[in-house]
């Protein structure tokens, strides 16, 4: 009987030891807010790699357990969710927002939490300002002056090209503003333009009609995909023939959709694969989704989540796993190869942008189609800006 108790005791503490040696992640997704629409795929992809990863090893054996909380795009919720986080021992977090994330700045480089977040913001990316900030694309700025670069080497025609801006007046919206107005400029562009289009816009009309005066040639548009179609579809009804090229989250195959015949001709830029670009994530990705297409937000998603546990792997076979030494894993990371499916990532101890690679896609016949991968230098005096 002694016998038996003594091992039923220890099975139980076995499981125990178990359970407690997950690596625990806290996931901030805005699930429901304004956002949502390219939140939710976006966390979908993280799940499905951590799902895979866990099926085939998880961390030097160890599982990762993932404690998600839907915010729902507001920032007192999203402190809260981290109290709930830090209360749970996190070791990491996948973030979403620029205003929640710059919220966390502080509160995450005490704690000596790494995060991985789904706001480009090109500050958050500067190790003097953000030390424990990371992200798995680059930055708001370097995919606006990308989209810059090759508009103004496919112009064709002898004159300045005119360029106006349309965004949301919040910390995502304004965020690349000050550095395409200077890299335009430097490019020959002529700025003839700026208008605030919130992010639940339903008309457009108003901002398009004061820009339609200057003949702008191009548009950068900066919200997200719905606010982006609003804006197609009333630039359409008012016969204007500009071409509109739009930030990481306001191009989506999701574009079609919304803005129907509207939208071709435009162009997005990217930070990972579309759906079905071959690569072995790509395999990799069709076969856990029994091919059913995915937003390239569930891609970017996907690699965000693989290039976090990728440092996780290198803390752990150097030792132990915790928030500390993830980041220092993370700042020798060199030229990692997230299976094709987004450009490789380098990190420094001095400069957190994971590289200065943006595809530009364009829309066509329905279907958001690949044009080319833009590659910039990487200025030290473009950290941060």
């Amino acid at each position: 009987m002694k016998k038996l108790l003594l091992l039923t005791v220890l099975a139980f503490v076995a499981t125990v030891t178990t359970a407690s040696a997950a690596y625990k992640v806290g996931v901030l997704s805005d699930l429901t807010g304004p956002t949502s629409s390219v939140g939710t795929p976006y966390a979908e992809g993280i799940k499905a790699y951590v799902a895979w990863l866990n099926e085939n090893g998880g961390i030097g054996g160890e599982p990762v357990e993932l404690i998600q909380v839907d915010y729902a795009y507001n920032v007192q919720q999203a402190l809260a969710a981290y109290k709930r986080f830090t209360s749970e021992d996190v070791v990491a977090m996948q973030g979403w927002g620029t205003g929640d994330t710059e919220a966390l700045v502080k509160f995450v480089a005490k704690d000596r939490i790494p995060v991985f977040s789904a706001s480009y913001s090109a500050h958050l990316m500067d190790p003097g300002k953000a030390p424990y900030n990371f992200t798995a694309a680059a930055d708001y700025s370097t995919m606006g002056r990308a989209g810059l670069n090759y508009l103004r080497e496919t112009w064709k025609e002898s004159r300045a090209p005119k360029l106006a801006f349309m965004f949301p007046d919040n910390p995502y919206g304004t965020a690349p503003i000050p550095a395409m107005e200077e890299y335009a400029k430097e490019l020959g562009f002529e700025i003839v333009g700026k208008e605030n289009v919130d992010l639940k816009a339903i008309d457009a009309t108003p901002q398009l009609l004061s820009l339609k005066k200057a003949g702008p040639d191009f548009v950068w548009t900066g919200g997200t995909t719905p606010s982006t179609a609003v804006i197609m579809k009333d630039a359409q009804k008012l016969g204007m023939t500009c071409t509109f090229f739009s930030n990481i989250w306001s191009s989506d195959e999701n574009i079609f959709k919304l803005a129907g015949d509207a939208a071709n001709g435009h162009f997005g830029l990217q930070g990972a694969a579309i759906y079905g670009q071959p690569s072995a994530g790509m395999d990799l990705i069709r076969k856990l989704t029994k091919d059913q297409p995915q937003m390239t937000h569930y891609v970017r998603g996907f690699v965000s989540a693989m290039v976090m546990c990728e440092g996780m792997k290198m803390a752990k076979a150097k030792g132990e796993v915790t928030g500390e030494s993830i980041k220092a894993a993370l700042e020798t990371m060199r030229d990692f190869d997230p299976m094709g499916l987004a450009p490789a990532v380098s990190y420094f101890a001095d400069d957190h942008r994971p590289n200065l690679s943006v595809n530009v896609c364009t829309f066509k016949g329905g279907k958001l189609e690949f044009v080319k991968t833009t590659v910039l230098e990487r200025k030290k005096e473009w950290l941060g800006l």
